[in-house]
């Protein structure tokens, strides 16, 4: 299948773009929205193959502020919000002419942006796939904490220690965190499409540190707050939500998204923790493809 890549200009800068597959075959595209947030789209192409190897076409695209885009390091930290990422994504499908017709999958802080963009009941959006995403900061770091429980009793100590004392920075909390990452995050060996993303987050951390903060489960960015389980009942369209049993989003997190969102489907993926893409990639491309085959084109 074909790829193209191109750039989107808009009032901040630039946003950059791969369409995966034919987006003119007449099958509904699906833009798909990474995680981090700033993690750029690296860690994520494996899922726009497995969905155009359907006929269908992908989009992945860098979100501003981080990978092929625009870097603003120079930016405020009031700046990054949810709402600026929810006008780039409209502006792309626009920019992209599918506005009318779409569907979208967000992985992470990715999932998390498409659940927030689908309570607007935005015209043109087909279908929502949310692959490891909380929809309450507080959920994700008290569930965090349960997983940071079960570490080895020198990890957690180490993670405290440099979290109280301010030294997130160190090679020794870093260790640390590769610990949990190892267990919560990807429990197969990274392949180089993901440690691209790890290394130009940490080229250029700044919206992950604003948003986020120096870890997956040390939060204290501007999404510190940030809770939209009340506005759930919101989405009206098809949802699929993909998780993995050792995943830092919690069965207990999703379970409760699940919950909310009429109509929603749920798929726990047994032998993953946060990159069942990468960790149950068969399984993964059967049940999303299958998904949004049922749900789009039907007419």
């Amino acid at each position: 299948y074909q790829m193209t890549s191109s750039t989107m200009k808009w009032k901040h800068g630039e946003t950059w773009y791969r369409i995966v597959g034919d987006i003119k075959n007449g099958k509904t595209p699906v833009v798909l929205a990474h995680g981090g947030p700033g993690a750029g789209h690296n860690y994520i192409i494996a899922i726009a193959h497995l969905i155009a190897q359907s006929g269908r076409a992908a989009v992945l695209y860098d979100q501003i502020g981080c990978g092929n885009s625009t870097h603003l390091q120079s930016k405020p930290a009031e700046f990054w919000t949810p709402e600026l990422f929810m006008e780039e994504l409209q502006l792309l499908v626009e920019h992209l002419g599918i506005n009318n017709k779409y569907a979208l999958l967000g992985q992470s802080w990715g999932g998390m942006l498409g659940m927030q963009f689908a309570t607007h009941q935005p015209n043109g959006l087909q279908a929502l796939v949310v692959c490891d995403s909380p929809a309450s900061m507080d959920m994700w770091v008290s569930e965090a904490n349960k997983l940071r429980q079960d570490l080895p009793t020198e990890v957690e100590a180490t993670l405290k220690k440099h979290e109280a004392a301010g030294t997130t920075e160190s090679p020794e909390y870093v260790a640390a965190v590769d610990v949990f990452y190892s267990r919560h995050l990807c429990r197969v060996p990274q392949p180089p499409d993901v440690v691209d993303s790890f290394t130009q987050l940490a080229n250029d951390p700044t919206v992950y540190h604003t948003m986020n903060g120096p870890s997956e489960f040390y939060v204290i960015g501007s999404l510190k707050n940030w809770n939209i389980l009340n506005d759930l009942k919101k989405i009206n369209v098809p949802t699929l939500l993909v998780s993995g049993a050792y995943d830092e989003a919690t069965p207990a997190m999703v379970s409760e998204i699940h919950r909310r969102i009429p109509g929603s489907v749920w798929e726990l993926f047994p032998e993953s923790s946060h990159m069942p893409h990468i960790e149950e990639p068969a399984r993964f491309k059967r049940i999303v493809n299958s998904f949004l085959d049922a749900k789009l084109d039907s007419f």
